[in-house]
């Protein structure tokens, strides 16, 4: 399967990269702007805030497909930085620049350089549901117990 990346700002654009064969995410660069072809070389996220941060790219995923963008392990674990919203997803039909929404935790202000690795994308297939309305549901052992409902 081929994603297509477009390039926003020329060659200061870093496309994404995997670290090794066995990793299933592509790691995804900071692109540091602050507005229209202003580059910078890095941006502080105070704490308890969060800042979008570009990638540089926007990208082509083939239908069928999505771009699910999950945190780094280590900017979590290390630094206290994680995505605002968990895990973010790239529809297929979406065509234009990709960012990051990164939310400090910590109680001190955290710095994000231009190139630093901020997140990772795994492309993920998806089944084509279709919407059945009915009446009743079948029946499980489970029924409608929600939160908690195995008492661990």
């Amino acid at each position: 399967m081929k994603a297509k990346f477009k390039k926003l700002y020329g060659d200061k654009t870093v496309l994404p990269t995997k670290a090794d064969e066995g990793s299933a995410g592509l790691d995804l660069y900071a692109h540091i702007i602050a507005g229209e072809n202003e580059d910078l070389d890095f941006v502080d996220i105070l704490p308890h805030t969060n800042h979008i941060i570009s990638v540089g790219f926007a990208m082509e995923i083939p239908n069928g497909y999505f771009g699910a963008i999950y945190p780094r392990s280590g900017l979590a674990c290390k630094q206290g930085l994680r995505l605002s919203n968990s895990v973010a997803v790239i529809d297929s039909s979406y065509r234009g620049e990709v960012f990051v929404s990164i939310y400090n935790d910590s109680d001190r202000c955290k710095r994000i350089k231009n190139g630093d690795r901020i997140a990772q994308m795994i492309i993920q297939e998806y089944p084509q549901v279709e919407i059945e309305v009915v009446n009743e549901l079948s029946e499980t052992e489970r029924g409608e117990g929600g939160f908690g409902h195995s008492g661990r």
